[in-house]
Parts: structure tokens; C-alpha cells; sequence
């Protein structure tokens, strides 16, 4: 009996197509995001985590546009024309992987808040969540919160392969080579999106909760991060000794920076903080990234342990806060130090084994279904 319990939460994936640094960075990411949310339960009754952690969604952008641009250079360069055609492919491939869940989830959601399970304002939630414009360019807040950096991710996936189209039309009869295009195309967006944090983002006036809510968390100000891990997976393709070379030192600096960050002091309105704190993080976090690409194995159980993390960490980003922390805090409010670290266990249980059922019997068999539509 209890091996069957334990089998229905097995995941069995192929660790020989894996790069185990890649689940690990992964992993890291949704528990500081997840290890932050958790803290609503222990409501100060404990100072963990003891120091200060890298931004857990910061590293998810770099490494999902490192992931997604190692993936559509090998488009561009395959393919002898950039068109429609093939950027739909690319999108429907994104789509399988990231539109079932964040649908499922907010349903959910949308239910939850109707029938008073969350009690979150109801009047927060439009149409507008359902494209992925809610936070396009002007901020929203309480409703399904976390959504926010899903609607960076698509709306940079969907753009980019639209831009990278375009400069390869425009160039193409120049012959400029491929290499400088795709160059070209994360360029843009670097530069654009700093511009709209330097000319619109740093004429706001806030204070430190709206200034997450209207830059840090609008798709317009946010799609560097993004962009910086494309450019890694530029410099990883085209300069792999460099990339390898360079994996240490770019390590350090990364670190020193990212700790350079977190206890630096930014105040709100300045205009430095506005412009050019998300950048640095960014920054910090793409200089992370060779020396994570170059761990390919670890013991045994670890990499069990983070691969597993790694491969549920889209689910457990949905559900952690709204479906989890929220309905536990509104329904089971901690009422001394012992209710509340008792929670916060029952919390990381609820979003560990709840993430695992979804990967497993939802998220994956989806996925699995586009490969097979593929073929």
C-alpha cells in the first residue's frame, strides 16, 4: 500500500538528458520565491532565512530566456527562412508548456476568491488575465498576484521571435550574418525596456510597495532580465570557450554583486532604484549562469532531490501563494509560535506533494501530448 502511495508521486525522469546545475539554479529559484511567500505563516515569529536570498524570480527569467534562446538559435540557424510558420511552432511548443497550468490555476483561483475561500478583491480580476495584459502596462495587485511574472514571460516569448522575424527580413539582403541578428534582437529589448524605466519609470513617485507593483511587476520595465539570459545563450553558442573560461570568476562577481544588492540600500523613489536595481539583479543573475551550465552531475540523492524540485517548480510557483499560504492564513490563522511553524510545514507538504500531482497526472501528460502532435 504504501508503495504504491510513494509510486504515484514518482517522477522518473531521463537524468542522462539533464544538466543537473541547470535543475539546481531552477530548484534554488522557486524555493527563495516559495521560501518567501512561506514567511506570511510564521507571522515573525522566526528571522529565517537567516540571510538575505538572491531574488528567486530573477533567476527565473535569466534562465528561462538561457533555456528558451538556446533553443531558437538553433531554430534561426536550422532553419533557412525565419517566417511565420516557424514562429508559430515555436509558440504553440511554449504554449503546451505554460498555458494549461496558468489556465488551470486561475480557475481556481477565480473560484477560491468567489466562493470567499481566499479573500482576495474579487473586483482586481478582468478579462485581462486571460491574455496576459493585467500588468501589460499598468500595475494591478492582490488577485492571483504571482501571475505577474507569467505575463513578462509570454509576452517577451511572444515578442522576441516577432523582432528577431523583422531584423532578419531587414537584413537578410545585406548579409549581415545570423549571429549579429540574433545579437541584434536581444539588443533591442535591453535598450527599450531600460529606456522605459529611465523616461517613464523614474518619473513615478513611490514608495516600497508600489515600487514593485508599478515597475518592478510591469511586463514594459521588466523584459531585460529576460533578454540578459538570451544573451548568455548567445555567448554560450558562439563563444563556448569564453563561456567555459570565464564560469569562475563570472560566479564570484555575480555573487558579490547579487549580496551587494540585498544589503545595499535603495530607497524607493530614487531614480537610481527605479532604473537600475532590477538591472544590476539581472545582471548578478546572468553572471551566475556559466558556472551552473558547466555542474553536470551531483550524488545521487541531491540530484534527486533538486531534479525533482526543478521539474515541479512551474506548479508550485502557481499554487504556493494564493492556493496554499493564502487559504491556510484566511482559514487557519496561526494564533502562537508553535501554531505557526506547525503551519508552515503543513504549508511546504500542501505545496510539495500538491505541485507533484500536478506535474505529474496534468502538466506533464500535456507536454508529452505535444510531442506527440509533433511527430
Amino acid at each position: 500500500m504504501m508503495k504504491k502511495i510513494f509510486d504515484s508521486f514518482k517522477l522518473n525522469p531521463n537524468y542522462e538528458k539533464r544538466v543537473f546545475g541547470l535543475d539546481l539554479m531552477r530548484a534554488l529559484a522557486i524555493l527563495f520565491v516559495v521560501i518567501g511567500h512561506g514567511k506570511l505563516l510564521l507571522k515573525g515569529y522566526s528571522g529565517f532565512p537567516w540571510i538575505g536570498l538572491i531574488d528567486g524570480v530573477e533567476l527565473f527569467f535569466v534562465l528561462s530566456g538561457f533555456l528558451i534562446g538556446g533553443i531558437l538559435i538553433k531554430i534561426f540557424q536550422k532553419n533557412t527562412s525565419f517566417n511565420i510558420k516557424v514562429i508559430v511552432n515555436f509558440w504553440k511548443r511554449r504554449w503546451f508548456r505554460t498555458l494549461p497550468n496558468y489556465y488551470l490555476i486561475l480557475l481556481v483561483n477565480i473560484l477560491f476568491v468567489y466562493f470567499g475561500i481566499i479573500k482576495e478583491d474579487f473586483s482586481q480580476f478582468n478579462w485581462k488575465f486571460f491574455l496576459f495584459l493585467q500588468n501589460f502596462a499598468h500595475p494591478f495587485h492582490d488577485f492571483f498576484w504571482e501571475s505577474w511574472s507569467l505575463s513578462i514571460e509570454e509576452w517577451f516569448y511572444l515578442l522576441f521571435p516577432i523582432v528577431l522575424s523583422l531584423i532578419y527580413f531587414i537584413f537578410k539582403s545585406f548579409k549581415v550574418s545570423k549571429k549579429n541578428m540574433f545579437l541584434y534582437s536581444v539588443l533591442i529589448f535591453l535598450l527599450t525596456t531600460f529606456l522605459s524605466r529611465f523616461f517613464i519609470a523614474s518619473k513615478f513617485n513611490v514608495d516600497q510597495f508600489f515600487l514593485g507593483i508599478k515597475i518592478f511587476k510591469v511586463v514594459i520595465f521588466r523584459l531585460d532580465g529576460i533578454a540578459l539570459g538570451l544573451l548568455a545563450s548567445f555567448i554560450k553558442y558562439w563563444y563556448p570557450k569564453l563561456w567555459f573560461k570565464s564560469r569562475n570568476i563570472s560566479f564570484i562577481i555575480g555573487i558579490v554583486l547579487s549580496y551587494f544588492i540585498i544589503y545595499s540600500t535603495w530607497l524607493p523613489n530614487d531614480f537610481s532604484t527605479k532604473v537600475f536595481k532590477i538591472l544590476f539583479q539581472s545582471i548578478a543573475c546572468f553572471l551566475l549562469l556559466p558556472k551552473f551550465d558547466s555542474i553536470k552531475t551531483a550524488p545521487k540523492f541531491i540530484t534527486k532531490v533538486f531534479t525533482h524540485i526543478s521539474l515541479i517548480s512551474y506548479s508550485m510557483y502557481l499554487i504556493n501563494l494564493a492556493l496554499v499560504a493564502e487559504v491556510i492564513l484566511h482559514n487557519f490563522p496561526p494564533y502562537n509560535a508553535i501554531s505557526s511553524y506547525f503551519l508552515y510545514f503543513v504549508f511546504w507538504f500542501v505545496v510539495i506533494t500538491g505541485s507533484t500531482l500536478i506535474y505529474k497526472y496534468y502538466e506533464k501528460p500535456i507536454t508529452d501530448l505535444r510531442d506527440k502532435l509533433k511527430k
